[in-house]
């Protein structure tokens, strides 16, 4: 009795492939008996691609772990993972493995710009054998790309077939064959599925509108790397105490005023021996300033003789700044003494802040601290509170970075609209490996820095912030 026609399942190179049979008639054998074999290494790498990318997660755990896997497959010692932000302007490298952490948010391309900013221009893979003999090609000293010379960009594409971003990948020899760019373009698409799921394009690129004061929606805000590390607390903006503050002096003013100068003195004493240990003498030569002023016997005595007359600690701190400032600036033309003018005015606000309390200044343990800039002035007063990570809105000078270095949390800087989403009390995750501050993340990102400084420091998060899930996270 002939049987209806049947499927032949067999087995090649890990692949199931469907035959269809020779005749209508099967008789039973071992040829046809379906077999399973264990899969081969190319596929199993796809699989565990395919797997890790369907997974939701935080954005910080697929930069994380996507290109690792992505180098795997595509053979390659280098892949990045470049998202496309500014209103589609920039693209950020967020994502790397080969390069190390500082390549991730600080290596910033134009659309068009390079090879890689080409390869999202014209929405079409870009690969070379000898990328820096490209007239396009864009150069970062601090990557040492020769080392990598063979070179592809493929663009991540939107439903709309937008540009989203760009997988590169490099490797020392060997070009990109067919079959690879094939492959690496056809891991964009769970690539773009996964970023759009994370949130993080509609986030940068159509921010909706947010009402005044703290909330809970979820937020995320792109920066520039500054200390690597990741932080988790609420956040706390820095601000000056009030020098116009009517107080009435205390009995024991002058005393209270020679104990702030002493701390201030005993502080940037340890600045200086933290500096010598990180060899950092040379870039911190402004803090024997600080030394020589907070052990000036004569500013000492000044403010202690505005006391004496009847001031309290802020009125008499405000006026012997404004006659120090007034020496320095009125000798035109002097740039030292015009900075050792804002220098004193530092250094007086920080002994202000120690020999009267404000709580304009004060800010709580362990938080993420919103500012500007930092200046040895918020170090002095925020080295007792320990915060646990620095959030700055504007681009970085010297001077600042390496105060970021001294202090040692995790910063990042240049944050867009950080007054405007993240408000005092809000909770605040600081990712400075890639670049983000996420203001009131999920559980699931939370979790995920908990599993990440337990896999990289060997500790769990402390202090760590009651975290309100919202329901569209």
């Amino acid at each position: 009795m002939k049987e209806p026609p049947t499927d032949n399942p067999v087995q090649a190179s890990g692949v199931m492939r469907i035959e269809a049979p020779d005749a209508d008639v099967i008789e039973p054998s071992s040829d046809v008996t379906p077999s399973i074999s264990h899969a081969t290494t190319d596929i199993a790498e796809v699989f565990d691609f395919v797997s890790f990318v369907s997974k939701s997660m935080p954005l910080t755990a697929l930069l994380d772990g996507l290109p690792a896997r992505a180098a795997k497959l595509l053979r390659a010692e280098v892949v990045s993972l470049y998202l496309l932000e500014g209103h589609g302007e920039g693209l950020v490298l967020r994502g790397n493995v080969g390069f190390g952490k500082h390549a991730q948010g600080t290596i910033r391309l134009r659309v068009g710009e390079g090879l890689t900013g080409l390869a999202v221009k014209q929405l079409l893979p870009v690969s070379a054998v000898r990328a820096a003999g490209h007239q396009a090609f864009r150069r970062f000293e601090q990557l040492d790309e020769d080392r990598f010379p063979v070179f592809l960009a493929v663009p991540i594409l939107g439903p709309d077939r937008g540009p989203l971003g760009a997988l590169v990948a490099q490797r020392p020899s060997g070009a990109f064959t067919e079959q690879e760019i094939v492959l690496a373009a056809a891991l964009t698409a769970p690539i773009a599925h996964a970023v759009r799921h994370a949130a993080l394009l509609d986030v940068l690129r159509d921010k909706p509108a947010r009402r005044s004061g703290g909330g809970t929606r979820k937020v995320t805000l792109p920066g520039r790397p500054v200390t690597a590390g990741r932080a988790l607390g609420a956040v706390a903006a820095l601000r000056r105490p009030a020098k116009d503050r009517r107080i009435s002096p205390r009995l024991d003013e002058e005393k209270h005023l020679l104990g702030a100068f002493d701390a201030v003195e005993k502080a940037v004493g340890a600045l200086q021996r933290r500096a010598l240990a990180l060899h950092l003498v040379g870039e911190t030569s402004f803090l024997a300033s600080y030394a020589l002023m907070a052990s000036d016997s004569r500013l000492r005595e000044r403010a202690c003789e505005l006391v004496r007359q009847g001031h309290a600690a802020p009125e008499a701190l405000s006026t012997l700044a404004r006659e120090v400032t007034r020496a320095a600036t009125g000798i035109v033309g002097d740039p030292f003494l015009a900075e050792r003018s804002r220098d004193i005015e530092d250094l007086v606000d920080a002994v202000l802040m120690l020999a009267s309390p404000d709580a304009r200044g004060q800010v709580p343990a362990k938080a993420v601290l919103l500012t500007e800039q930092v200046t040895v002035f918020d170090l002095i007063v925020t080295a007792k509170t320990q915060p646990s990570g620095i959030a700055l809105t504007q681009r970085i000078n010297p001077r600042t970075e390496v105060l970021l270095r001294l202090l040692d949390v995790p910063a990042i800087a240049e944050i867009d609209g950080g007054y405007k989403w993240a408000s005092p009390g809000d909770v605040a995750l600081l990712d400075a490996d890639h670049g983000f501050l996420i203001v009131n993340p999920s559980r699931a990102e939370v979790a995920a820095l908990r599993a990440w400084r337990k896999k990289t420091l060997g500790s769990e998060v402390e202090a760590e912030p009651e975290v309100e899930p919202d329901s569209d996270r």
